[in-house]
């Protein structure tokens, strides 16, 4: 009986094995959000990470400890972090920059999860705005699959996204006052 009991934990251990092996290894979360105000003002908040602390929404460790290197806007610009369990501990490097259109970022988590992924914010007139896409790239390794399979990481991190795209228009109008 126990051998009965034994194989088939085996064999259910195996199907899951595969059902998560088979699961997408790449990953893209993207949010929207129509801003009121020019591209330049939308931009520059994003373009420096010393502006950050107003909108984004992993700023959620008042104690938390931050860093920056390289110039202060655009390529190079780099920003380091290291918090409570919630924000964890990582670094964020702006690689592409480009006026009004593109901020791409190297995302380098340390912890809670070891993980390099990419952000990109897009910027796009719309009408008498911006509308501003905030995007998360990067691939999933076994275990961060076997995760997916019972969280809903598009939701948690768009979710997010959401709030600090909100919180972002809130910045620039505040930054024009």
């Amino acid at each position: 009986m126990l051998k009965y009991i034994l194989g088939g934990i085996v064999a259910i251990a195996a199907i899951f094995a595969m059902v998560v092996a088979f699961q997408p290894t790449d990953f893209r979360i993207e949010r929207t959000a129509q801003i009121a105000a020019p591209a330049p003002e939308v931009f520059a908040q994003v373009n420096d990470f010393s502006t950050w602390a107003k909108w984004s929404p992993f700023e959620r460790d008042p104690a938390m400890k931050k860093s920056f290197d390289g110039p202060p806007t655009g390529t190079g610009a780099s920003y380091a972090w290291s918090g409570n369990d919630d924000v964890g501990e990582g670094r964020a490097t702006i690689v592409e920059s480009r006026p009004n259109d593109l901020v791409r970022i190297k995302l380098e988590f340390v912890r809670p999860f070891a993980a390099t992924n990419t952000a990109e914010f897009t910027f796009r007139q719309a009408g008498n705005g911006t509308a501003v896409t905030w995007a998360l790239t990067g691939e999933r390794n076994f275990i961060a699959k076997a995760i997916c399979m019972f969280m809903d990481m598009d939701k948690m991190v768009g979710g997010d996204f959401e709030k600090g795209l909100a919180q972002l228009g809130a910045a620039v109008k505040s930054a024009k006052s």
